[in-house]
């Protein structure tokens, strides 16, 4: 019985019942890109005879 209502009272947290989902508040000024790509590359065959 105890191991029900444990599963009963998880589940109900678990499904929103302190009130219906909210949209987060949109940011007041647009994320700063911190992206970036450096370095280098070489591409080539090499034969050998």
């Amino acid at each position: 019985m105890m191991r029900l209502a444990l599963i009963a009272i998880l589940g109900l947290a678990a499904c929103g019942v302190d009130g219906p989902p909210e949209r987060p508040a949109a940011p007041t000024t647009p994320p700063k890109s911190t992206v970036s790509i450096s370095g280098e590359a070489t591409m080539g065959v090499i034969s050998e005879l």
